[in-house]
């Protein structure tokens, strides 16, 4: 199986899903397009009537100081029906479109001119005017679609399913025109603040795994270490030098070493001083020599990437050969790291069981959100039986801010 995520949402702009070709005999995809047809007519006259009414109610009273908020509001009103034609059109006919960026009437201040900015920002909303103009456009079709459609089902219901798909290609196109995202950058927005919330989360987890391990572990050692050493510290004080206090001493040394142990471990997985000081090539040697599978190492890079990219591309790879040692059965794996053009590829490659997913519980949808995060790709191809190949694919910046 090959599974594919993004850096992106499931969806760049409008798309539709396969459909089957239309046929004599009605298949649910020919009874949704039905629905969505029958239902244009009563949608289309409650946006109709809400745009004019606003509209008109609006324009009316610019001559007072309510007019123009009222009008702002009525914009915000037509993004929330923009919001139903979307959920609609994706649940009858299969068309997906990115939703909008939220006006950021919040995140305005004082000193951006306040409220007066906000209802300007909401006046010249071109998500809310596009909106305003499908629902007008809407009801002139809406009553052409269900007369058509309702005299077809009765009339031409063998020929149904080709004037339906017809009518629902036109109805794809002025959803996937006038109801997605206004330009690329709009819908570069999205992307970026859905990745941005993947970053606070990811960062979240990794302060609460650091967090657990510090109480759980060298914290827990330097208790007892202490509780240790004051112990015999009592028994020194009362002259007690006997073999009992040698004993605790020698205890409290092992826990020190464990601690350190910890702490180095710990240290590690946070960000190893080999990656900064060595690079790619010697920080993933050493992950492979800790793998329980004999692991091959080929890292061709003539430059350094930035910091970021470099411990994500680590982290990734020691991720991918845990679970080749826990999960794998794999006599031997391969990692390979090149550069090309203005992007970093690595690859890892097992020849164990296979049936790698990213919705398996092995950690997989966390390295692929954290590539996402990036505007990063992650390809896993893991047929049952194996092989498995997992393909990792993040941006190329280099160290001098090239």
């Amino acid at each position: 199986m090959t599974e594919r995520l993004p850096s992106s949402s499931p969806a760049r702009g409008g798309t539709v899903a396969p459909l089957p070709p239309a046929r004599f005999a009605y298949d649910r995809h020919t009874w949704k397009e039905i629905a969505h047809l029958l239902a244009n007519l009563p949608l289309a006259v409650f946006g109709f009537v809400y745009v004019m009414t606003v509209l008109f109610t609006s324009l009316w009273l610019t001559v007072t100081v309510i007019g123009f908020p009222l009008l702002a509001a009525g914009l915000m009103g037509a993004r929330q029906l923009g919001k139903l034609e979307r959920a609609r059109a994706r649940a009858l006919l299969g068309v997906r479109v990115d939703e909008p960026s939220p006006l950021p009437l919040r995140r305005r201040g004082r000193n951006d001119g306040g409220v007066f900015a906000q209802l300007w920002m909401a006046l010249k909303d071109p998500v809310g005017w596009r909106t305003v103009l499908y629902d007008v456009i809407r009801l002139p079709w809406g009553v052409v679609t269900f007369v058509i459609t309702l005299v077809s089902l009765f009339v031409l219901w063998p020929v149904l399913p080709y004037i339906a798909r017809g009518l629902a290609n036109a109805d794809r196109a002025m959803v996937r025109g006038l109801l997605s995202p206004s330009d690329e950058l709009e819908r570069r927005i999205a992307e970026l603040e859905s990745d941005r919330g993947v970053v606070v989360d990811t960062a979240a987890a990794d302060l609460r795994r650091i967090e657990r391990d510090l109480h759980d572990g060298a914290q827990a050692r330097l208790v007892n270490l202490a509780m240790g050493l004051g112990l015999a510290k009592e028994k020194l004080l009362e002259g007690q030098a006997d073999e009992h206090v040698a004993a605790m001493v020698e205890e409290a040394h092992g826990e020190v070493k464990l601690a350190l142990q910890e702490l180095r471990d710990l240290a590690r997985g946070i960000h190893p001083a080999v990656l900064t000081d060595r690079g790619l090539d010697a920080a993933l040697s050493a992950v492979a020599s800790r793998c329980t599978v004999p692991v091959k190492v080929t890292v061709d890079l003539t430059a350094r990437p930035v910091a970021a990219i470099e411990g994500i591309a680590y982290f990734t790879v020691s991720e991918l050969l845990q679970n080749v040692s826990k999960h794998s059965g794999a006599r031997s794996a391969t990692v390979d790291v090149w550069r090309a053009d203005d992007r970093l590829l690595i690859q890892v490659r097992d020849d164990g069981r296979g049936g790698a997913r990213l919705d398996g519980g092995t950690g997989m949808r966390g390295l692929a959100d954290r590539l996402g995060a990036v505007d990063g790709l992650f390809v896993v191809d893991s047929p049952e039986g194996g092989p498995t190949s997992v393909t990792a694919e993040l941006p190329w910046r280099d160290r001098d801010g090239g």
